[in-house]
């Protein structure tokens, strides 16, 4: 699959885009289920607040609708023309000019805190389950809302729609449809700037982790005294704690794209020391996490220039608006670390290759340096 993906995403996309542009026409229609705006619960149980929270906010069925459903159609379109490789004049532009515009709307523009909530709490909840401290009177449903789980699907969809227009990209060009690679490898921007990149991606997060385990371990950081009490006896800060004690660990691997244990699994893991650690292993989280990230600083960001900062307020909302510098940084970082760890393509040769259990001396060198060696 690793080597065949581009001949078949762009189907797989369109196949979603049509079934979703056939929803746009049902909630048009008058139809159930509409997942934004006004079929929200969560964002009407305070509705002034919607549009702060997520851009469709307001959204309704009847105006919506209609715009889904088109977007959708001409998606599963542009899609299949992508994916046979339709290369006119216009189509080299259109097409995936089309295809990042969906991209960036489904990932990052009608994404808000939710889907990230959903994916950090998910292993929170699972280990609760197992130690016997499931939150009382709480289930799954409680976590996987509809609209929340609605939101998740076009995320992924999202990153279908990028992959399907790197796919075209190589297949519309010299590059290599396995590898991407195009000719001479040579240094880019994300070699130069990974390393620096890297530490960003280790640093942003840790401001967010000492504020709430600052409420944890009592400490209000001038936030109202009453509402300081209700969220002790309601447990929100210890909650708050155990999501930001992933983001320390999450920092700490993400040390491992520039240290040789990051390449090589080190001694102390029983079974697996000395292997080569596979590079989507640590490649596919990085790129998830800086999506899930990037996409939730947005509405904090939103938050910020509309109501602005207070004493009372700024350890809610203003760590995470730096979650977009920690979203880009760790985005470059994975690609730098990517790069680094291609090896020799089998469809064109392009690449070194390096023996798959041992450390490469050269590893953190630039990629020139590598090659002069």
């Amino acid at each position: 699959m690793k080597r065949s993906w581009t001949a078949w995403i762009g189907y797989v996309v369109a196949g979603w885009s049509a079934a979703y542009g056939a929803l746009g026409v049902w909630w048009a229609l008058g139809g159930g289920g509409f997942p934004f705006g006004t079929g929200d619960p969560e964002l009407m149980a305070e509705r002034s607040a919607a549009v702060k929270v997520s851009l469709l906010g307001q959204a309704t069925p009847e105006v919506a609708g209609p715009v889904i459903a088109v977007l959708g159609f001409v998606g599963a379109v542009a899609a299949v023309m992508m994916a046979r490789g339709v290369a006119g004049r216009w189509a080299r532009r259109l097409l995936p000019a089309y295809a990042w515009l969906l991209a960036i709307v489904l990932t990052v523009g009608i994404q808000d805190y939710r889907t990230l909530i959903v994916f950090a709490y998910t292993p929170i909840l699972a280990i609760a389950k197992l130690l016997g401290v499931w939150p009382e009177g709480s289930g799954w449903g409680d976590l996987y809302l509809a609209p929340r789980v609605n939101l998740m699907i076009c995320l992924l969809a999202g990153i279908g729609w990028a992959l399907t227009a790197v796919a075209y990209r190589r297949r519309v060009t010299t590059s290599c449809g396995a590898c991407g690679r195009a000719g001479a490898d040579e240094p880019s921007f994300v070699d130069r700037w990974g390393r620096g990149a890297t530490w960003i991606a280790i640093a942003a997060p840790l401001v967010y982790c000492a504020t709430r385990w600052a409420w944890a371990l009592g400490f209000s950081l001038g936030m109202d005294p009453v509402a300081y009490r209700e969220g002790q006896e309601q447990g929100l800060w210890i909650a708050g704690a155990s999501l930001a004690s992933f983001g320390i660990i999450g920092a700490v691997l993400t040390l491992g794209l520039i240290r040789p244990w990051g390449e090589v699994f080190p001694r102390w893991m029983v079974g697996l020391r000395g292997r080569r650690v596979p590079p989507m292993l640590a490649f596919v989280p990085a790129v998830l996490v800086s999506v899930l990230v990037t996409s939730a600083s947005f509405m904090y960001l939103r938050i910020v220039l509309i109501d602005g900062i207070t004493p009372e307020t700024w350890a809610f909302n203003l760590p995470e608006v730096f979650f977009s510098v920690w979203g880009a940084a760790l985005f470059v970082s994975a690609l730098a670390y990517r790069r680094r760890r291609q090896r020799a393509c089998e469809a064109c040769g392009s690449g070194v290759t390096d023996a798959p259990n041992e450390p490469r001396g050269d590893a953190l060198r630039p990629r020139s340096a590598s090659r002069a060696v």
